[in-house]
């Protein structure tokens, strides 16, 4: 059966687990520098930087793969940890594998941050940023003669110069060639998974055993009008809370890490 990759920071003896979930295209270590910061104001935790399923160092998953199967691949983790998570968070894409986790795995979880994520199931266009991007690396020549030669490939099919970079650390070296540490024709499954399913009611119908943390940026541009509005209403029921983080777009972890590792260290569980 298959267990995702990941990579620990704390105390391994540390008596409480927490899972970090990055978004599409992204990696464990994208989250690296906050767990790394939280588990030193809170010493109890210990948190596992998990590179989701087709992503990072966790390529040759079974296919086709669900956000179901995201949060199965959570639940064998923690059986090969001998530790179920105390609490999850989740940027984007892993918001809602986390949101996934609880609905499929009741009484686990104590605690579940859901970091920039839209719960619901959604209608993108061709335009949407991370399917535009997920098009671009699904187009490019690998092997490759260069990061560099990648990075421009990508800018040339419309990609901007920060995001080509940043999808550069996804590169591994093959001899003297370069090739994904991705597999983009998975991840579009992925994605077509994401947009499909709704998970409002996880968050309608809670679990009073789960203090949900629903986390916005500021300056998202992933919340349609009415979806803000039915989250804030969620906030009337004592399981859901909602904060919003200043100064930040959807990259809240990088646009104000401050007031996030601030909020995170003073309210985990």
């Amino acid at each position: 059966m298959f267990v995702p990759a990941y990579s620990l920071v704390g105390d391994a003896a540390a008596p409480k687990l927490m899972m970090l979930l990055h978004g599409a295209l992204g990696s464990g270590n994208n989250l690296r520098s906050l767990g790394t910061k939280l588990v030193q104001r809170r010493p109890e935790y210990r948190a596992a930087l998990v590179d989701l399923r087709h992503h990072g160092a966790s390529l040759g998953a079974p296919r086709p793969s669900t956000l179901r199967d995201c949060a199965e691949d959570l639940e064998r983790l923690a059986e090969a940890l001998s530790a179920p998570p105390h609490a999850i968070a989740g940027h984007s894409f892993g918001g809602k594998v986390g949101l996934m986790f609880a609905s499929i795995f009741p009484g686990v979880l104590r605690q579940l941050w859901v970091l920039d994520s839209n719960p619901g199931a959604q209608t993108p266009g061709d335009d949407h940023e991370v399917l535009r991007v997920l098009s671009a690396v699904r187009r490019t020549a690998t092997p490759a003669p260069s990061r560099q030669s990648l990075i421009e490939e990508l800018m040339r099919e419309g990609i901007s110069a920060g995001t080509a970079q940043w999808l550069a650390t996804n590169l591994r070296r093959e001899g003297d060639a370069y090739v994904w540490n991705l597999e983009p024709e998975a991840i579009h499954e992925l994605m077509l998974d994401y947009f499909a399913v709704d998970l409002w009611p996880v968050l309608e119908q809670p679990s009073d055993q789960i203090d949900f943390r629903m986390v916005v940026a500021e300056r998202s541009d992933r919340w349609a009008p009415g979806n803000r509005a039915r989250l804030e209403q969620l906030t009337q029921r004592p399981a859901v809370k909602l904060h919003v983080v200043p100064e930040a777009g959807h990259w809240l972890h990088v646009d104000n890490p401050a007031f996030l590792l601030e909020l995170m260290s003073k309210e985990l569980y």
